[in-house]
């Protein structure tokens, strides 16, 4: 739409009233000034235009030019003040000139004088053109949303990240990891755009440094990043580049050890020859959202999706669709570490007229919310995008140039998140896999699945060289959690996450026991209902797991023991112990596990492993383990 008055269109739209200047001088510095235009040369056409009109002060075709050229600049308040003389200068008004007025208020922020404007506009036009028609109905439903808006502003201080952070270059596009001590974001330096990274030390953001040049490189950009939780991938927007398959494609590199992997193309599936960019991966690793033109979508620039496959293939990107995508552009999608809030921006919204930020949840039925602008002044009329929000869901992130206290072109900040735009609550749990008798880091699986819905919720490898991991679980649920690693028994943990204020971070050192006789495992996901002894529905992730590793390792043989607390009859404990054991038995067998490599035992109340005086040390007694008697 901003493409229908751009420049030269003076002479096509307004040719019936705007006239040449009847003024020799006014007239000559008007055609000297198309000169310049035509070559993009601003600077020089704006001077001849000003010339122009100070020989002939009512010279309507060079303000209205002169508009149009700083319409195209983006120079809204410059804009408007000559298409307002383009009013002014003469009786005779063309139609079109109260839609680039009002436009050029809409996007300086003046509500109420836009809103007048295209409801003269909306009075005047005779045209048929619908795009112009829909989008003077658009912007009147932005100005009406922006006058209330303003009037009930939400609390918004935002906090410039310093010179560790920010530099006289434009530092944009801010990424943290879920436990917010790394930060990874675009910078441009001598014209081109590369990674950086800081991380924080007693609190304190270190000095950014360029993040690795096997992604940075000398010749291409890269920008418009997403990092994985734990700060182990990144996805990217990398143009032009040898193994581009369109203008921009996404690309994604593995953190290996200490050290980043080879950046590589997600290929065909994902990039298609058109514009694919600003990738944003679901905590999980199965989700990927971006941005594309390509054709199918809804607007010019439409948010997609693609799913990992059980296979790790990519499957074929799928539009929003209306929930989320407008007849106009949405950009920078970020999708929260709770995988159920989505924040972008649009246009096509109702909002203050340029670019703003929205978010929209997931709701139970697996559909987008219906978008929520997320109000005044965090949306303004200037053009909003970028917006990262921190695992917690406490603070925003995003660059700007505000005007007073900034470093450079665009500096990254930070702000307190309105209530209302939180995200639903998180945590994570953060740990390192060792041998427990060398202390030797190890390189280990670490899987975690979420009960309710028995889906992964994360699923990878530690390094040896660092042996940690971090994961982000959603608040709501209950998790399995088991670490494995070759040559040592798995370890096995529960995390019970149901109460919405159950949100601090798990710190954990896991220690793995090599496969040797007399080395047990406390099976944490087994379940049984109280007092009986079949198995519930979501024992059946922790039993494959034994099942995989007796599968693996043939020449080991278990004894699978029941456990109880020390309430209720002795006998009855040791009966119901024993039926347990023996139900864990029964599945191994079932699952082609060679009986003569299985016992099982029922041990009652005699081998508790804390104090039967608390629920907790009760809730610890009861449980289900199994030790290596053979090798």
């Amino acid at each position: 739409m901003n493409k229908l008055l751009i420049f030269f269109l003076c002479w096509m739209a307004f040719s019936a009233n705007a006239q040449n200047s009847t003024i020799k001088k006014a007239q000559e510095n008007f055609d000297d000034a198309q000169q310049y235009l035509r070559q993009n040369i601003y600077d020089e056409g704006i001077k001849y235009l000003d010339e122009a009109i100070k020989a002939d002060p009512k010279f309507q075709l060079a303000y209205i030019q002169l508009g149009d050229v700083y319409r195209r600049l983006k120079n809204y308040p410059k804009a408007k003040e000559n298409y307002s003389k383009a009013v002014s200068s003469a009786l005779a008004i063309e139609s079109r000139i109260y839609y680039v007025l009002a436009e050029s208020e809409l996007l300086s922020g003046d509500y109420a004088n836009a809103k007048a404007n295209l409801l003269l506009f909306q009075q005047k036009y005779t045209g048929t053109d619908q795009d112009l028609i829909a989008k003077t109905k658009k912007y009147l439903l932005d100005c009406d949303f922006a006058i209330t808006a303003i009037k009930t502003p939400i609390k918004y201080e935002p906090i410039n990240m310093g010179f560790y952070i920010n530099s006289t270059n434009r530092d944009y596009f801010p990424a943290l990891t879920a436990d917010g001590q790394t930060l990874i974001f675009t910078r441009v330096t001598d014209g081109n755009e590369d990674f950086f990274i800081s991380t924080k030390k007693e609190n304190e953001w270190q000095k950014a440094q360029p993040l690795s040049d096997k992604i940075n490189t000398p010749n291409f950009n890269e920008g418009a990043q997403s990092i994985s939780p734990d700060g182990k991938y990144i996805f990217f927007t990398g143009c032009n580049r040898p193994d581009g398959l369109g203008r921009c494609d996404i690309y994604v590199s593995r953190k290996e050890g200490n050290e980043w992997g080879k950046a590589i193309n997600l290929g065909r599936t994902i990039n298609s020859e058109y514009w694919d960019s600003q990738p944003s991966i679901s905590a999980d690793g199965n989700t990927l959202y971006f941005v594309s033109n390509r054709p199918g979508g809804i607007g010019g620039y439409d948010i997609w999706k693609s799913n990992l496959t059980d296979e790790g293939k990519w499957t074929n990107p799928v539009n929003l669709g209306p929930k989320i995508n407008t007849p106009y552009d949405e950009n920078t999608p970020f999708i929260h570490a709770d995988g159920k809030t989505l924040y972008f921006s649009s246009d096509g919204w109702r909002g203050f007229g340029n670019k703003d930020i929205f978010y929209s949840r997931i709701t139970d039925n697996g559909e987008f919310s219906t978008p929520i602008n997320l109000g005044y002044p965090i949306n303004t009329f200037n053009e909003e995008i970028g917006l990262t929000i921190s695992a917690d869901g406490l603070e925003g992130y995003f660059s700007s140039n505000i005007e007073g206290g900034g470093f450079g072109d665009l500096d990254i900040y930070h702000f307190k998140l309105p209530e209302k735009a939180k995200p639903l609550p998180v945590t994570y749990v953060k740990g390192i896999v060792r041998d427990r008798e060398t202390g030797t880091l190890l390189e280990a699986n670490v899987l975690i699945i979420d009960l309710k819905t028995n889906a992964p919720v994360f699923n990878d490898f530690t390094s040896k060289e660092t042996g940690d991991f971090l994961a982000v679980m959603p608040i709501g649920s209950e998790y399995s959690f088991n670490v494995e690693s070759d040559g040592y028994l798995f370890n096995s943990q529960h995390f019970e996450l149901s109460k919405a204020n159950n949100n601090q971070p798990y710190q954990i050192e896991i220690l793995l026991d090599k496969l040797k006789v007399g080395s047990d495992v406390i099976l944490k996901n087994i379940f049984f209902d109280t007092n009986k002894y079949e198995l519930l529905p979501a024992s059946i992730v922790e039993l494959n797991l034994l099942t995989e590793l007796l599968k693996k390792y043939e020449n080991i043989s278990i004894e699978i023991q029941g456990h109880t607390d020390n309430l209720g009859v002795a006998k009855e404990n040791e009966k119901l112990s024993e039926n347990r054991a023996r139900a864990v038995y029964d599945y191994l067998i079932n699952n082609r596990i060679d009986k003569k490599r299985l016992t099982f035992k029922g041990y009652g109340e005699t081998k508790p492993r804390s104090d039967n005086t608390t629920e907790e040390g009760r809730q610890q007694n009861r449980r289900t383990e199994f030790t290596i008697i053979k090798i």
